[in-house]
């Protein structure tokens, strides 16, 4: 423990002005939530004021949110916080120096998914940012999800050399990451338990300072920056491995002809002492920043911490096993499209395809690694036209997406269904046959959004993920 950070914070007094910088889904719940709590005086969001991601400056100093799903409360919030003047959007990154604390809320994509590298370029010029204008007596916080070891490590070294500061003698350094779902931010923010790890006590105890007041239900869970970290790459890593674990299931039942959602329904009935499983969903793939990336995290952690790891001889890791039957999923809604109209004498190649949903959650416009996008490309090299609809996602680079979902289905000979919108639970069998206008038209579900039987009695080609009572159901006679 360092007595001159500890007496360094006790002249600074407790944490009033708060920075975050990274204005996307992390940041900007965060940012409103920390300037509507008393115990805050004032709070500044830091966004580059770049051709691509510039405009959400002036939106936010309006009070407008720039994510477009649905996020309950999270636009009143923030016109509440703009109108009382706790909260601004700035691309000054020079006012860092005005702050008590500042967390950095950056995405760490992978540069390579094949060579499983992190890119931490943008996460490292947000620190080096920090540590130009970093003071005495202030607190860093990573919420990035990282490597386990980056905090102590990468982030301590550059901040150390750009502000010529020690990190736990001049400054405060921890890591507390998000641990969030698009289309309930806010809540998750307020109700999830905050896993919060500093370099060392004093360090922890400051950001123990900085979230506890935004917390309504969750509380505290103090613990060091390394544990801190591979505790939000394992989380990520098991929720991934119950994924794997329910897809592989309906692969297997859709092998042996059975539903694999009468399946999970008993598997998931037995209840009792000792009895601890969570019975996920199978669907058509695993997309979104954290799940997707999140275990090679934590296997490069361990490559990188230098202990030994005790583990059976020559055998992949279950974790990353599973990361490949969630990353196959796309592959399989392709199997079954090219399985469904092989049932009707039809390739893929000159087929048009309308895929229903982009984005890799229901009712979002997170669009980050979309499961959807290798099923396209997939069909794309065989030859299929695609046309693509999601009411929330209005752009991506390089693929076009409608809004209009009649426009995109008319004239398809193929309808694939990716994401659970709640648009799609309502499609009635008759009139989108009608738009299709195919004497067998052909349906694909990859998220058990339709019944398959009013479908296939009105004379579509059905196939869904874990369907096997009814993915080789009768053709109609023609």
């Amino acid at each position: 423990m360092s007595d001159k950070l500890e007496k360094i914070l006790g002249d600074r007094g407790p944490i009033k002005r708060i920075g975050v910088i990274g204005m996307g889904y992390v940041g900007i719940p965060a940012a409103a939530l920390f300037a509507d709590s008393n115990s805050f005086d004032h709070v500044l969001g830091f966004q580059r004021n770049s051709p691509s991601s510039g405009y959400k400056i002036d939106m936010l100093n309006r009070g407008e949110s720039p994510l477009k799903g649905e996020e309950p409360g999270l636009e009143e919030l923030l016109q509440k916080v703009v109108n009382t003047g706790k909260f601004e959007c700035t691309p000054d990154f020079s006012r860092i120096a005005e702050l008590d604390a500042v967390t950095l809320a950056i995405q760490t994509p992978f540069a390579d998914p094949k060579a499983l590298e992190p890119d931490f370029g943008a996460l490292k010029e947000g620190i080096r940012n920090v540590g130009r204008y970093l003071r005495p007596g202030m607190l860093v916080v990573l919420e990035s999800t990282v490597t386990p070891g980056s905090t102590d490590g990468m982030a301590r070294t550059i901040l150390e050399e750009e502000s010529g500061l020690v990190a736990g003698e001049d400054f405060a350094l921890a890591h507390a990451p998000e641990r969030v779902m698009v289309g309930r931010l806010l809540r998750n923010i307020r109700e999830h338990d905050r896993i919060v790890g500093g370099i060392d006590e004093v360090s922890t105890k400051r950001a123990v300072d900085l979230y506890s007041p935004v917390l309504t239900r969750g509380k505290v869970i103090p613990m060091t920056a390394t544990a801190a970290e591979v505790t939000k790459t394992a989380e990520n890593t098991f929720r991934d491995l119950q994924i794997a674990a329910v897809n592989q299931l309906a692969l297997y039942c859709e092998a042996m002809g059975i539903n694999v959602y009468d399946v999970r329904t008993g598997i998931d009935s037995l209840k009792g002492e000792g009895i601890t499983r969570a019975m996920l969903w199978p669907g058509a793939g695993v997309g979104g920043h954290c799940l997707t990336k999140d275990t090679y995290h934590l296997e490069r952690g361990v490559r990188l911490g230098g202990g030994t790891l005790d583990y059976p001889e020559n055998a992949e890791s279950i974790y990353v096993l599973a990361r490949r039957v969630n990353d196959f999923m796309p592959v399989h809604m392709y199997n079954l499209t090219r399985a469904a109209l092989q049932r009707i004498d039809k390739d893929v190649a000159g087929s048009k395809i309308a895929m229903l949903g982009w984005a890799f959650i229901n009712d979002s416009d997170d669009a980050r690694n979309p499961p959807s996008e290798p099923y396209r490309d997939m069909a794309l090299d065989a030859g299929a036209r695609i046309m693509v609809h999601d009411p929330h996602v209005l752009h991506y680079p390089d693929v076009e997406i409608s809004g209009n979902l009649q426009e995109v289905v008319r004239d398809a000979d193929v309808v694939v269904i990716f994401t659970g919108h709640k648009e799609y639970f309502s499609i009635s069998p008759s009139s989108l046959g009608q738009l299709m206008g195919k004497a067998d038209p052909v349906i694909i579900d990859g998220r058990n959004v339709i019944n398959p039987d009013r479908f296939i009695e009105a004379g579509f080609i059905y196939k869904g993920i874990g369907r096997g009572d009814r993915n080789d159901h009768p053709v109609r006679a023609r």
